[in-house]
């Protein structure tokens, strides 16, 4: 059986090499911006509008454990850049749906699909099983820290 401190030692060093990870991608999309018009925050915005389709600001924070005042923010640049548009929520009259436009849909696939290329590389050097238990960790150690999240309004 393994032996939990050093496990957990382990998973200290996911935290340590994350933050650089995440800090590279940001300056990557930011330096791209010029050809994608988007900042990472808007690209945040569009991806989990790709992924899940239209979504209220605060269910897009709860997703990406940002705050809804972030998330409006980057939602009213996307907004103002032709992005996106709000859509009636037939669930909560007070919090549109944020849906992409044909002009979102556009710059997230463009984007994407750039970052795709550059993980191929990276991927051409993986076992596919490490990539399935990498996600698993990190989606285990999300979860475990899902009780910090602030409350949001059932509804949003």
């Amino acid at each position: 059986m393994p032996d939990v401190d050093d496990t957990a030692e382990k998973l200290a060093e996911v935290y340590v090499l994350v933050g650089p990870l995440y800090r590279r991608v940001l300056r990557e999309v930011e330096e791209s911006a010029p050809d994608n018009r988007v900042s990472a925050g808007v690209r945040a915005v569009l991806d989990q509008l790709r992924r899940h389709g239209p979504m209220t600001v605060p269910g897009i924070g709860r997703s990406q454990s940002l705050s809804r005042q972030f998330v409006q923010r980057m939602v009213d640049d996307a907004l103002a850049a032709g992005l996106v548009e709000r859509a009636d929520n037939p669930r909560h009259r007070r919090s549109p749906l944020i849906v992409p436009t044909a002009a979102g849909r556009a710059v997230i696939d463009d984007v994407v699909g750039r970052e795709h290329a550059r993980l191929r590389a990276v991927a051409g050097h993986l076992d596919p099983a490490d990539v399935d238990a990498t996600l698993r960790v990190l989606a285990a150690m999300v979860a475990d820290l899902t009780e910090i999240e602030p409350e949001i309004e059932p509804g949003n």
